[in-house]
């Protein structure tokens, strides 16, 4: 069985270039060896909810990114902001003041900040906040759900190759969502636990999608509170996609710490890290910087990014468009009697095949989509933007019936 699409001349090339230049031809999460054979690997531009290849092949994006894009790929009202920024300055030997702006813009956002500091990638901000969790508490062990992803540093990435064990061997680990398998960490981590880091729900790659039980997230606010460690909430896929503001507090759970990156600056580079006082000053000892986390365009571009989500209920609108395409594509399916599950958050959906040859169905229904022109991806949650309009939704929908039909002729059940 084979699911390959046809590669144009233009992007063979590319690809042989690739190889010989840089390690593997492409690496990391965005590598399409882990799609389909003949996905394609490199796109030329964006504009609102499109992206094009670069064998200039038009798709709807319901991938963003992997993220970062929340309001469509060069919105105009970020990209004059970020334009007039340019004219002005942007790396340069102290930050712009923009960056109290955004810090401020932050604290009154989001419900348990009290302060924040900036960086570049998720990465930068989850290291950074086990970082002050130790700091804080002067602790050494911090417990992790088994199978998250927090990042690519040493301490989380999930390939070990080139990392040493002791990397993580203050690490200890518990199931998500299982309240008895947290104590068991804590038991083992014998007194010495300065933080519990966790997701807003569980957004394992590969894995059907989990939203975080009540009685679970209490029950680790509680724990922090009790053994006075650190609550952190790695909110850099989830934030501003569940909430305005952060993706517990719907739920009234606050955490200590929270790690932001992804949404916040409709795809220029940047992550944040957010506190309460009661780290304020082991954030304010521990020594964290980069060359480039004081860029001043990245930070206007998270400021026009906010205000556009406030100004026109994107969360809200973000959750319809979203939760439309999900009954949407569950109807098509059933009604053709195939068994697929659609998991995780609405505006971070995942899709996929139950039973036998999950896999090569799963990814079979992706390539399909890719050739009627909408960009998924068949081992990752989707992600949706403000740009996905009404219309967009039946176009969407549209090809995710096509797509159907043709598993279902190939003889998908």
């Amino acid at each position: 069985m084979s699911v390959a699409l046809r590669m144009n001349d233009n992007g063979r090339s590319l690809l042989e270039r690739a190889q010989a230049v840089i390690p593997g031809g492409m690496y990391g999460h965005q590598d399409t060896k882990l799609q389909w054979p003949g996905a394609p690997q490199f796109f030329d531009r964006g504009h609102g909810p499109y992206i094009w290849d670069s064998e200039g092949k038009r798709y709807i994006d319901l991938m963003c990114s992997y993220g970062p894009i929340l309001h469509g790929h060069h919105h105009p009202a970020v990209e004059a902001a970020v334009m007039r920024q340019m004219q002005q300055a942007d790396c340069q030997n102290g930050p712009a003041p923009v960056m109290i702006d955004l810090a401020e813009r932050f604290v009154n956002v989001v419900e348990h900040a009290d302060w924040a500091m900036f960086m570049k990638n998720g990465s930068d901000a989850t290291t950074l906040a086990l970082t002050i969790a130790r700091a804080a508490t002067k602790r050494k062990k911090i417990l992790v759900a088994k199978g998250a992803y927090h990042g690519a540093a040493p301490w989380c990435t999930p390939n070990m190759h080139g990392i040493p064990e002791e990397e993580r061997v203050h690490l200890a680990y518990y199931e998500y969502n299982n309240i008895e398998s947290v104590e068991v960490a804590i038991a083992a981590a014998d007194g010495d636990v300065a933080g519990i880091i966790v997701s807003p729900f569980r957004h394992d790659a590969g894995f059907d999608q989990e939203l975080v039980d009540l009685r679970f997230a209490r029950h680790l606010r509680t724990r922090c509170d009790a053994l006075k460690a650190l609550l952190i909430l790695d909110d850099v896929r989830c934030g501003f996609r569940m909430a305005f503001g952060s993706s517990w507090e719907p739920i009234g759970v606050q955490p200590d710490l929270s790690a932001w990156s992804k949404a916040i600056a409709n795809g220029y580079p940047l992550a944040a890290l957010l506190g309460s006082d009661k780290c304020r000053e082991a954030a304010s000892r521990v020594f964290a910087t980069g060359s480039f986390w004081f860029s001043a365009v990245p930070m206007v571009a998270s400021m026009a990014t906010l205000d556009l989500l406030a100004s026109e209920g994107g969360v809200e609108q973000m959750h319809d468009s979203a939760s439309a395409i999900t009954r949407g594509m569950l109807d098509q399916a059933n009604s053709m009697g195939l068994h697929v599950s659609v998991t995780g958050h609405p505006t971070m959906t995942y899709l996929t095949f139950r039973g036998e040859n999950e896999r090569y169905w799963t990814t079979k229904f992706a390539a399909e989509c890719a050739r009627l022109g909408l960009y998924i991806h068949p081992r990752h949650n989707w992600f949706v933007s403000t740009a996905i309009t009404r219309e967009l939704v039946s176009e969407i929908l549209a090809i995710t019936e096509k797509a159907f039909m043709a598993v279902k002729k190939a003889g998908a059940t």
